[in-house]
């Protein structure tokens, strides 16, 4: 079984994949009559499908333990993008591959996020389920959607394609 070994997120490292989405070097703009800051324009939301309305829900993970995972499922949303935005600074894991019909295991990667950092995955991005670390983590979830199988893709591996290391 291949091993990978999961990295610290980082912009560049993520860009095949998605869009890192913190608070960016450059100086933030003033708003709320000046009780806050605001980044603008750090993902875009893509939804190539009519009729899909933008969706949120809530996804609570329960933590894994072990500092290892087997990869037994990817899936993907090809007409959309994907924002996962944690609703606090645990530790999670995301496990990513390209390919087109199916996912490619030989292009796994894997990343650590720490703190709150939210991600999007790329429209047709063959992504992990959500894995948090430490604790419980309660994310917000945002994509396009039309109520039919084409919202989202799954591909099953038995035996797993990997194992991810932290």
């Amino acid at each position: 079984m291949r091993e990978i070994h999961a990295r610290p997120i980082g912009p560049a490292a993520w860009a095949p994949f998605g869009a890192l989405v913190s608070a960016r070097e450059a100086p933030p703009r003033i708003c709320n009559h000046g009780t806050a800051e605001a980044w603008d324009a750090l993902a875009t939301l893509e939804g190539t499908r009519p009729g899909a309305r933008a969706e949120a829900s809530l996804f609570r993970c329960r933590p894994h333990r072990g500092g290892r995972l087997e990869v037994r499922w990817l899936e993907r949303h090809p007409c959309s993008t994907q924002l996962f935005a944690p609703l606090g600074r645990g530790r999670y894991l995301l496990v990513v591959a390209h390919g087109d019909e199916a996912p490619d295991p030989s292009t796994l990667a894997a990343f650590l996020v720490e703190g709150a950092q939210a991600i999007t995955y790329a429209p047709g991005t063959w992504h992990h389920p959500m894995v948090a670390l430490d604790a419980p983590l309660d994310f917000v979830n945002l994509l396009h959607v039309d109520g039919t199988d084409a919202d989202c893709e799954e591909v099953a591996f038995d035996p797993p394609c990997a194992r991810v290391r932290w």
